[in-house]
């Protein structure tokens, strides 16, 4: 079972020998490839091998890497992630419209529900009644877009009046390096499940190839949020981006069980393709924070 995040931050060459990603830099360091969930190429300095890259792809580890200012740039996905790739393809292209916005409300409403809950936590009261007002307000497949709403009362509450998601911050940074990161983790699991990601239940972007993975990641943002206002940074650099990181090995509940975010992803991935496919949003499963 693979479960190590990997940063390489400094010049490297990774090579691939007998199963191992072999790290050469002063020293030589070797890491069974079988063990790792994620890897993230943080220096524009490392070179990479074509065959590691082709046993990383086969193993379905989550490969990002960074620009020259140490930012989530572009990730490695394979082409088919599964067996039947071809007759999942032919079910996405055929969801109904019906299914798709009746999902869409169900992972909108979770995720300003857990927004509302993550404000009350913070005694924010009658701002969270607001947002779980919304949720009772909020129309078929977000009509009446209960979900902008519900952001602009939330951002505002957590980070201030003034704050705006535009703004050139620390905490804009931090926040968006981490929906990068989740981001990253839902376009590995749409395709390992052998769906496009080009194909969104919500957003349909001609220019964003992530589109479906934008829609099923909307719930887990929140775990972003917690950590970037607990840390509250002053500065984004090296060690509050490996902060943010850790987010993949935090402990949710899903399903009856304490998961990493990683596997809860996965499972919750599942849950909803079962949903769309079919027609019952009923077979979701969506994590909670509380253990």
């Amino acid at each position: 079972m693979s479960w190590r995040t990997v940063v390489i931050s400094n010049s490297a060459k990774l090579d691939y020998q007998m199963g191992y990603m072999v790290v050469r830099r002063g020293d030589v360091v070797k890491v069974n490839v079988d063990e790792i969930e994620t890897l993230m190429i943080e220096s524009t300095a490392v070179s990479l091998t074509a065959a590691l890259l082709n046993e990383l792809v086969k193993r379905k580890v989550k490969v990002i890497f960074c620009d020259e200012k140490h930012n989530p740039s572009s990730e490695l996905l394979a082409y088919y992630g599964a067996h039947d790739t071809s007759a999942k393809v032919r079910k996405q292209v055929n969801w109904s419209t019906d299914i798709k916005r009746a999902v869409w409300t169900e992972v909108v409403s979770d995720k300003i529900r857990k927004q509302a809950e993550h404000l009350e936590e913070k005694c924010l009261h009658k701002e969270s009644e607001m947002l779980f007002n919304y949720i009772k307000e909020m129309q078929f497949g977000d009509a009446n877009n209960r979900e902008g709403h519900a952001a602009k009362v939330y951002f505002n509450s957590l980070f201030g009046k003034e704050f705006s998601r535009s703004d050139d911050n620390s905490t804009n940074a931090a926040l968006n390096y981490g929906y990068t990161i989740i981001l990253s983790a839902f376009n590995r699991e749409v395709v390992a499940n052998g769906y496009l990601t080009q194909l969104g239940i919500f957003h349909d972007n001609m220019f964003n190839s992530f589109n479906l993975a934008s829609d099923l990641m909307e719930p887990f943002r929140i775990l972003i949020d917690r950590i970037v206002f607990r840390m509250n940074p002053e500065k984004f650099e090296h060690d509050e981006k490996m902060e943010v990181l850790k987010v993949l090995q935090t402990e949710v509940k899903i399903a009856g069980k304490a998961e990493y975010v990683d596997n809860a992803i996965k499972i919750y991935c599942r849950s909803v393709f079962d949903a769309l496919n079919d027609n019952d949003v009923s077979l979701i499963k969506f994590y909670n924070y509380e253990l």
